[in-house]
Order: structure tokens, then sequence, then C-alpha cells
């Protein structure tokens, strides 16, 4: 097999480190005396066909461990269970909402998983086993990797609630626009997030529930608590997301008030200008019988008189409480 298709393969010790395997010592899985971890790449043509030909199988699991499209569940088979997860994107220039999805088969002694992109949390448990702080059955190895996947998501969650912590602190002091566009991030992210999440929640639920021999009651501790963290990051999300929306709410009424301002001292203007383009406009006239044609002071007597009108007009304003 090329590197394309195998990531990485260990065989578990028990004791929490991971013995790397080449693919010749890899088959079936039914005469393996320990539990093994193999970590493939599904777009590699080496990888479909060990999975159609030598992994034995059912064509129902490899067409699921090799499907372009898929959501989070948890299915099923004879003694073994098809887990589809969903992890955030940490890789350098990705969107963290762009999750990568993550298929395993696992089977007690057995576990297989394919990815399309690089998982950090594939990654990290790498480094665990090869320091020989690795989980030590294929069961934990489950728990393992759904817990490294939620955690991921949990510290993005958690900087995406800081963000909104920040946006509502900012909506007080500052009127800035750039609001608008980090406000629609926000929110973006938080409902791309739960949206593959809340169905994570399903497929851990789901295979608490199934009934397969190999997973102790202590595994099962630690899926509940995976399922614990998941229920709470998504209770944090829509939390975000309603804290987002009372920052918008709050900004389009702050928006709405600066309108109705400016729209209030364009109508005062315009109510003072109306009768003085009135009387000028009267008297702009181009006929005969024009009062003070003939005197030299009529323009300042009309200047003072208009100016009077105004200081009327702003005196009866005030008495009215418009201004």
């Amino acid at each position: 097999m090329s590197e394309e298709s195998l990531v990485c393969a260990y065989r578990l010790d028990g004791a929490g480190r991971g013995e790397p395997l080449e693919w010749a010592e890899l088959g079936a899985g039914t005469e393996q005396s320990a539990p093994i971890w193999l970590h493939m790449d599904r777009r590699g043509e080496q990888t479909r066909r060990w999975l159609q030909e030598d992994s034995g199988l059912s064509p129902v699991v490899v067409d699921a461990l090799l499907a372009q499209e898929t959501r989070p569940r948890c299915e099923a088979f004879e003694d073994g269970l098809l887990v589809i997860l969903r992890g955030v994107n940490m890789n350098p220039g990705a969107d963290p909402e762009d999750m990568i999805a993550l298929r395993i088969w696992v089977d007690g002694k057995r576990v297989i998983t394919t990815r399309a992109r690089r998982l950090i949390a594939t990654h990290e448990l790498r480094e665990r086993l090869e320091s020989g702080r690795g989980p030590r059955t294929a069961a934990e190895m489950l728990v393992g990797l759904a817990a490294a996947l939620i955690d991921r998501a949990g510290t993005v969650i958690e900087a995406l609630d800081d963000e909104a912590d920040a946006l509502e602190d900012e909506v007080i002091v500052s009127h800035d626009r750039s609001i608008r566009g980090k406000l629609i991030h926000v929110r973006r992210e938080a409902i791309a997030l739960r949206r593959y999440l809340a169905p994570q929640r399903e497929a851990i639920s789901r295979l608490l529930a199934e009934p397969v021999e190999w997973l102790s009651h202590r595994d099962r501790l630690g899926l509940r608590e995976v399922q614990d963290r998941t229920i709470r990051y998504l209770e944090d999300l829509d939390s975000i997301r309603e804290r987002a929306g009372v920052v918008q709410d709050e900004l389009a009424n702050r928006l709405s008030d600066r309108m109705n301002r400016t729209m209030y001292v364009l109508t005062v203007v315009a109510t003072v200008m109306l009768p003085l383009g009135f009387i000028t406009g009267l008297l702009g006239v181009n006929l005969g019988g024009i009062p003070g044609t003939q005197e030299p002071m009529a323009f300042l007597w009309l200047c003072f008189g208009l100016a009077v009108l105004v200081l009327v007009q702003v005196a009866v304003f005030r008495w009215l409480k418009w201004l």
C-alpha cells in the first residue's frame, strides 16, 4: 500500500502503547491476537481495493467507509459498529465549521477509520499511542476518538463564545459598522456547527444503546461523558445564536434611532425654512406693487423680520417640546 492510502496502523499492547504495523501484517482481523487500529485516506485507490478485497467487511460497511457524502450516525452490523462522526477543520487556512467526517468501523478487535482530510484529533491520538498514554482496547479507541473530536469542537465553541461576549461589549461603546460583519460571522459559524453537532449527539445516543459485548461499562461511561459534553456545547451554540440575535436587534435599534434623529433634524429645518421660503418667494414675484422697492433699508428690515420669525418658531417648538 502507498503512503497516500495508509495514514497509520498500530497494534495495541493493552498498556496504552501502540506498535506500528505494515500493510503486510494486516489480515481480515479474525486472527489478530491484539486489537489494531488502521487509519486510511478514503480517496486512495489502494484503500478502496483493500477494503473491498482483504478487509473481510460487509459491502455495505465498505461503501459507508468510502462514501463521499455522510452524516453522523451509528449502525450495528453483526458484532461490529459503523460510526460516523465529524470534527472541526483545524487545518491552516480552513474554516472550523467546514467539518471533516471520520468514518469508523469497530468490532472489538479492529478499529478501521477513514477520512479525506487531515484531522488533528487522530494525530493527537497517534502521539498518545507512541508515548504510551493511548487507548488499551478497541472500545477505548472508539471512546478516545469521539472524545478527541468533541474536544476540538469545544475549543472552537469556547472561542466563539468569547467572540460573542466581545461583540456584546463592543456594541455598547462603539458605533463601528464592522460590528455587523463580525456578527454575521458569529451567527453563521454557530449555525453551521450546530447543524453538524446535533446529529452527532443522536449518533452517540444510538451508540450507547447498542448491546455489544466488547463495550464495557467503563467505556459506556466515557461515551456518556462525550454525549453530555456534546449536549452542553449544543446548548452553548443555542445561547450564542440568541445572544447574537440580541446584539443584532440592539444594532438595528441604534441604526433606527440614528435614522430617526436625522429625519427629525431635517424635518425641523424644513419646518423652519418653510415660512421663510414662502415670504421670500412672495416678495420675489416680478409684479408691480411689491412693498419696499423704493426704500433703501427695506432689505435689512426684511432680514431682521425673518430672523425674528425664526426666533419665534424656535420658541414655539420649545414650548411644544419639539426641541
